[in-house]
């Protein structure tokens, strides 16, 4: 008596052109996964000899998008509220400017994110690490520091909000953007006797002229 047999496998149901095609893209997909888990060891493990050698295509790699980093587990976490805004030069069909209020572009992440159990990754880290980049490769003065990939984290900001802004703004044209930081305290709970000052305060970012060229090739201060 012959024994049953199930079905044939779904993928040795398929053409042998299609069972190629199926192999070749779960090839492509594992080796882009190790090349990607690859590039994340090189870039948070001990310096050696392999990252060192390697260490300027790790970092093209990584920045921004997938930076690691250790603040979860500091002894002293952020106590403040940082908020990114942006505001923007208009120019009208009749040829003149107006410049927009500030808008509070952190906050409409934090509303998109309310009551939302599953908040996109955009919603919740775009921004903040765009401004975080920013913040880490320029002073002060918003003077790129040495060898820090400042150019590349002036144009992952721009780019982020200019695509938020849009193209036409209050029935104009979108000329030039300006970003600023607010960061203010966050206020200590009454048991820790400890008192901040709440004041917001604001870092302005030079403005930059919205081109078709990649934003942070043309700038006007």
């Amino acid at each position: 008596m012959e024994s049953e047999q199930g079905p044939p496998p779904q993928v040795a149901a398929l053409s042998l052109p299609a069972r190629i095609a199926v192999a070749v893209t779960v090839g492509v997909v594992a080796v882009g996964a190790l090349l990607h888990l690859g590039m994340i060891f090189l870039h948070v493990a001990p310096s050696n000899t392999l990252s060192k050698q390697h260490a300027t295509a790790v970092s093209d790699y990584v920045y921004p998008e997938f930076e690691q980093n250790w603040k979860l587990f500091a002894p002293d976490p952020v106590q403040q509220n940082n908020h990114v805004q942006a505001r923007a030069e208009v120019r009208k069909p009749d040829g003149s400017t107006q410049t927009t209020g500030w808008v509070d572009m952190t906050g409409i992440d934090v509303a998109d994110m309310r009551h939302n159990p599953l908040p996109s990754h955009t919603e919740q880290n775009e921004l903040r690490r765009a401004w975080g980049y920013y913040t880490d490769t320029h002073n002060d003065q918003n003077q790129p520091t040495a060898g820090s990939g400042s150019d590349l984290s002036s144009s992952y900001l721009e780019n982020i909000l200019a695509g938020r802004l849009g193209h036409t703004l209050n029935g104009g044209t979108v000329v030039r953007i300006q970003a600023r930081g607010a960061t203010t305290a966050v206020a200590r709970p009454t048991w820790s006797g400890e008192s901040v000052d709440a004041t917001t305060q604001y870092r302005e970012l030079p403005w930059w002229t919205v081109t078709t060229t990649p934003a942070g090739q043309e700038k006007s201060s």
